[in-house]
């Protein structure tokens, strides 16, 4: 899988930002991105601390771009358009503050073209993620909320890999039914990226009716409506897990059905079920997990867990870049 994302970005080379540019995991990444030639990491920082702080650690960050928010000779543009984006909401000398931070300044060179993309998370909060970029970049036209979902990669019995992508399991907590479509259809692009042909399965503990009650009528409903928003990829529910992922179980309790026994793309009810069910497939079914990858914003902008390695880093980098 990451081969073929490589290739892609060695076709259309790019600029990911790193919003804390001294992390030894993250220099470690950078310096690893740097020997394969194909994405350039922009670090933020300070150029002495940043340099000494990969010399301390023995990595090789030559070629790396490192910006400083208190040198950024652009900086006057940069608080001007945050200015405009806040709408009133900031004035140009909390702007000028704010933007000392590297989340919301590694956010700012994304929206201005600075670079293509950004990957935080490493000492930040998801919030403190997700907001500059609900803030700044904003969501792409047509969608009201930024989504996630797990790209869900392990070894396959006849060679090659077994991908599944699985949402929304990080940001929405209880999805009506309309941001369920909005995750749907998300998160069935976003697979497509990672070579999946998406069948989506909306999952409940209820199949085809064997259930009855709000939850059951919610899945069910939502996945009506992504059946329209998606008419040309199989979509089907509601369903339990067992009969969206065993043909037998699946033919059984939903006959006829295009993807009951056949998922690879999991649209969870609520947060609660999404994060449980990842974390089984990675802890019991031996999957790796990719994630969480942010839907539905104007750039790729992802956040890492503050637990990561140097491995992840770098592996989330490529996701990253590949989605720009």
């Amino acid at each position: 899988m990451f081969g073929k994302l490589i290739n892609i970005l060695k076709e259309n080379p790019r600029k990911i930002v790193f919003t804390e540019g001294t992390d030894p995991r993250i220099l470690e990444a950078a310096a690893r991105l740097l020997s394969g030639n194909f994405l350039t990491p922009v670090l933020v920082g300070n150029v002495d601390e940043v340099n000494a702080a990969a010399e301390k650690c023995g990595f090789n960050i030559r070629g790396a771009i490192i910006l400083d928010p208190a040198t950024y000779e652009d900086m006057d543009a940069m608080v001007e358009k945050m200015v405009e984006l806040r709408k009133g909401k900031m004035t140009a000398e909390e702007c000028r503050e704010t933007l000392k931070k590297g989340n919301y300044f590694g956010t700012m060179l994304v929206k201005m073209g600075v670079a293509d993309c950004l990957l935080g998370g490493a000492t930040y909060s998801t919030a403190d993620t997700v907001r500059p970029a609900l803030q700044l970049v904003k969501t792409k036209p047509g969608n009201k909320i930024v989504s996630s979902c797990f790209i869900m990669v392990r070894p396959g019995a006849s060679g090659g890999n077994e991908v599944l992508a699985m949402g929304d399991c990080a940001i929405n907590i209880d999805p009506s039914e309309d941001e369920l479509v909005e995750i749907a259809v998300e998160t069935a692009a976003c697979a497509k990226i990672f070579g999946v042909d998406p069948k989506v399965a909306f999952l409940s503990y209820s199949t085809k009716g064997s259930g009855k009650g709000e939850d059951v009528d919610k899945m069910r409903n939502a996945c009506e409506k992504a059946k329209q928003a998606m008419p040309d990829i199989p979509v089907d529910g509601e369903m339990q897990f067992d009969a969206a992922v065993s043909p037998t179980v699946g033919q059984l309790k939903f006959p006829g059905s295009q993807v009951a026994g056949y998922a690879n793309t999991f649209i969870f009810p609520d947060i609660n079920a999404g994060n449980i069910g990842y974390k089984i497939a990675q802890r019991l079914g031996n999957f790796d997990a990719y994630g969480p990858i942010l839907l539905g914003l104007n750039a790729p902008i992802n956040d890492l867990s503050r637990g990561c390695n140097a491995q992840e880093v770098y592996s989330m980098a490529i996701i990253t870049a590949a989605l720009a």
